[in-house]
């Protein structure tokens, strides 16, 4: 009975050191042998011997491309506006030593490393250049923390803005800005077109006033010259005032006849003497 059970435990045991002796490192990944708490080794891919607890696996460390999400944070612009942003950011282990023992946790080293260079970054540029320059952006997070990463023994290969947003305060201030502006804009236009109506109407009215005035210009040098042919056509001076003055008479009392505001006109009982009387005093 006692020999049952120490061949089993011994059996156990044999399978254990068996298992801690006999490594198979799969595809994809590279594995950091410690012996007595010290770095020895690293295996590569395949099946490896190692010695049994004095040998031990420390670190199973994956070569493949990683995918890092970097979390969503606010960042300040050169003029004071709050973004959120984020990215990812794809990386290769080159160096697996450097990688488990130059940094504590190289996918936490990589995210914060991101993170502070891109709040560096986009603190140094104006809100429309920082939502309008992802690519800019992008190269500048890139140049700045890939030789960080190397010392870390890894290679950066890309680094990619996923978003970059106002916060929500920032949103709702910028939308009534919006508004206020294009608010401003329609009372520009609507002022502009005021004042180009006021000008077609104010040109309007001097070219009227000018072609009135051109109108009795023409109508003064026929009256001019009607008078003119008249005295030339009947000697007696005063004939052709009397002609005129009752030529200007039938056409008031025409116009006054066709209008529809009622007036009362005073005029002289004996107009052909009036005018014969001023005609008189003109002669002398």
């Amino acid at each position: 009975m006692e020999f049952t059970v120490l061949a089993f435990f011994f059996l156990i045991f044999v399978i254990v050191t068996v298992a801690k002796g006999v490594r198979i490192v799969p595809q994809g990944e590279e594995w950091v042998v410690e012996r007595l708490g010290k770095f020895f080794q690293t295996l590569q891919p395949g099946l490896h011997i190692l010695i049994p607890y004095i040998d031990r696996v420390a670190y199973k460390v994956p070569t493949k491309d990683l995918i890092l999400d970097i979390p969503e944070q606010e960042v300040i612009t050169k003029d004071n506006a709050v973004l959120i942003t984020n990215a990812i950011a794809f990386i290769k282990i080159t160096n697996t030593e450097a990688a488990v023992y130059g940094v504590t946790s190289f996918k936490d080293a990589v995210m914060n490393l991101v993170q502070t260079s891109l709040r560096a970054i986009i603190g140094d540029m104006e809100l429309d250049a920082a939502l309008s320059s992802r690519d800019h952006i992008k190269a500048r997070l890139k140049e700045s923390i890939a030789d960080d990463v190397a010392d870390w023994g890894m290679t950066l290969k890309s680094v990619e803005i996923q978003d970059i947003k106002p916060s929500p305060t920032m949103q709702e201030s910028m939308e009534r800005q919006a508004a206020a502006e294009r608010e401003r804009k329609a009372k520009v236009t609507k002022a502009e077109g005021d004042k180009q109506s006021a000008i077609l109407e104010a040109e309007g009215r001097l070219e009227s006033a000018k072609r009135d005035a051109e109108a009795q210009i023409e109508l003064a040098k026929s009256a001019a010259q009607a008078i003119h042919m008249i005295a030339q056509a009947i000697p007696d001076r005063e004939i052709p005032a009397y002609y005129l003055l009752g030529e200007k008479y039938i056409h008031a009392m025409k116009e006054m006849a066709s209008s529809s505001n009622g007036k009362t006109v005073v005029l002289p009982s004996d107009i052909i003497g009036a005018v014969q009387g001023l005609i008189n005093r003109m002669g002398k």
